[in-house]
């Protein structure tokens, strides 16, 4: 059994910058692909960003050049450094993780999810 805990979340004002934290446990994690998804209410997840075990990394279009994703292995946390907030990034942020290694930006293609962390901004 894995177990992903976010942490980070809260309110922040348009233009500001909140980070992300998610911690792994119960399985290895430097093997593993990172993603984070958000939801909007009454949307389906959508995919965020992803990193793989060797460090590579891909956005969603929306938050190129404003969100960064990294990792330490050492720590087994992936993180999601989100600035130049907009309020349409208000939603709930999920980490997930997997094994597979492709189809990152399908959430159905992850193994397990964290309960997922409020990001709010205002205009």
């Amino acid at each position: 059994q894995v177990q992903l805990v976010e942490s980070g979340g809260g309110l922040v004002q348009a233009g500001g910058s909140l980070g992300l934290s998610c911690a792994a446990s119960g399985r290895t994690f430097s093997s593993a692909t990172m993603g984070w998804f958000r939801r909007y209410p009454g949307k389906q997840r959508e995919f965020v960003a992803a990193i793989s075990w060797s460090g590579d990394s891909t956005y969603t279009d929306s938050v190129k050049g404003r969100f960064t994703i990294s990792r330490d292995n050492a720590k087994n946390t992936v993180y999601l450094q989100m600035n130049s907030l907009k309020p349409e990034d208000t939603a709930v942020y999920y980490c997930a993780i997997q094994w597979k290694g492709i189809y990152y930006y399908r959430a159905a293609e992850y193994d397990y999810w964290g309960q997922g962390t409020q990001v709010t901004v205002s205009s």
